[in-house]
């Protein structure tokens, strides 16, 4: 038997399960991983119905890291929902203070599907540090044009690219939908065309793919290789059925 591998997803906890901390572990056990939990708010919703977000206090959010850490080798870690930037900030800190080679995937969620608002406090000087120190981002094309809302998406593309990877979603694209795009090494892009196959919209699908993303480095994969079968991934997730709730495919 091989050894367990530990994967940690730090993020909210929907009842529907279909977005964030259930929503990761399903995907890091599709992966053959572990994956362990740190909550930062407890949602009410559904897959259609935002209602109400009850943040954690980021004292007990840094504890259930660091209790896991006293217990758990953790090389990579997914980051969805936080309150703010400055809690994030505080956490991505903890996490490099604990392992300095660990890889941050930050999912930036600033907004529900359903239209409700987490947090607008643009704070560029804060995010700048924390690209800084992150592996890898994965917004969508709405959650890039808002986190430097005074610059057009490709001075932003270019400001993030010289500070960590990006993985721009292409779900919400006007152009080309489905095309998603790889920034590394400050200048190389890489396009992911979608599949042929039929998808539809699922709730979390967001949540998902960063997940899978992370799970593919964990597993030893490059980064280009990771986002070719983390784009396969989400495509058969959003393909499963014709509900909002996909469901998770089995790989090991």
């Amino acid at each position: 038997m091989k050894p367990q591998q530990y994967i940690l997803s730090i993020a909210g906890f929907d009842p529907s399960s279909g977005a964030g901390l259930t929503s990761d572990i399903k995907t890091f056990q599709s992966f053959g991983l572990y994956g362990l939990s740190v909550c930062t708010t407890v949602t009410v919703q559904n897959d259609i119905n935002f209602k109400e977000s009850n943040w954690i206090d980021s004292k007990v959010i840094i504890s259930q890291i660091e209790t896991l850490f006293d217990r758990f080798e953790i090389n990579f870690v997914k980051i969805g929902i936080v309150e703010n930037w400055q809690i994030l900030s505080v956490i991505v800190n903890k996490l490099k203070q604990l392992n300095p080679a660990i890889k941050i995937v930050l999912d930036p969620v600033l907004k529900t599907s359903s239209g409700y608002d987490f947090h607008n406090d643009s704070n560029e000087k804060i995010l700048d540090s924390v690209l800084e120190k992150i592996y890898l981002i994965t917004p969508n094309f709405e959650e890039i044009q808002s986190l430097y809302p005074e610059k057009s998406i490709d001075e932003t593309i270019q400001l993030i690219s010289k500070k960590t990877n990006l993985y721009l979603k292409g779900g919400h694209r006007t152009d080309k939908i489905g095309l998603d795009q790889l920034f590394f090494n400050k200048i190389v892009q890489l396009n992911i065309e979608p599949s042929e196959l039929k998808v539809s919209p699922k709730h979390g699908s967001g949540c998902v793919l960063s997940s899978a993303l992370a799970s593919n480095l964990a597993l030893g994969f490059s980064l280009q290789d990771s986002s070719k079968l983390s784009k396969k991934y989400i495509e058969q997730f959003l393909s499963s059925n014709e509900t909002l709730l996909g469901d998770h495919t089995i790989l090991n």
